[in-house]
């Protein structure tokens, strides 16, 4: 690139050089990895993301061609991802019911894909009398004690290490039978929501 265009730091600029750093680095690719990509000199990009200089349209679609992103996507992608990324333990919310606890992680997140849990059986409890069935896939691994799965007609007692993996279409239900607490931690999709 021969010249970057427009000098100034006005909010466009400072708007485009924010929102450039900010894609530039959600998608992992270095400024100088960007630069070899579309042949815009290191500092014409670092001048831009400082909001030191404003790129021409046509400066700006070779830029994004590097990332590879259009120009429309680069000006209504949301990059205020207000999801929590962490949580700690006091934080994770009990979508249980009577003794069985249901720890979801990302429970207030916007668009789960995938529902986490870390299930806590009692002695005793169980998923409910009735089996159950829904679209979807489920994963877990027993971390703590041990658990009766039911997944059709198969039934298996899994102990510590023990895992499962299942198409939730096919009836299914936990229990535990033993008298010491037991602890799975799950995977399941499509998210359910509580």
């Amino acid at each position: 690139m021969t010249t970057v265009e427009q000098q100034g730091s006005d909010d466009m600029s400072n708007d485009v050089g924010v929102r450039l750093k900010a894609v530039r680095t959600l998608r992992n690719i270095s400024q100088r990895e960007l630069a070899k990509r579309t042949g815009v000199t290191h500092s014409s990009l670092s001048l831009i993301e400082q909001g030191k200089v404003s790129p021409s349209v046509s400066s700006l679609k070779k830029i994004l061609d590097g990332i590879p992103m259009t120009v429309g996507e680069f000006f209504t992608l949301d990059l205020q991802n207000t999801d929590q990324t962490f949580y700690s333990a006091d934080e994770l919310q009990d979508v249980g019911s009577d003794d069985l606890s249901l720890k979801l992680v990302g429970y207030n997140r916007k668009n789960r894909a995938m529902s986490f849990i870390i299930e806590t059986y009692p002695p005793g409890a169980d998923t409910g009398h009735d089996m159950m069935a829904y679209r979807g896939e489920e994963a877990g691994v027993v971390i703590e004690g041990e658990v009766e799965v039911i997944v059709g007609g198969q039934v298996r007692l899994l102990q510590e290490g023990d895992s499962y993996y299942f198409s939730t279409t096919l009836p299914h239900r936990f229990r535990n039978n033993s008298d010491r607490p037991c602890r799975v931690v799950s995977c399941s999709t499509p998210a359910k929501h509580f």
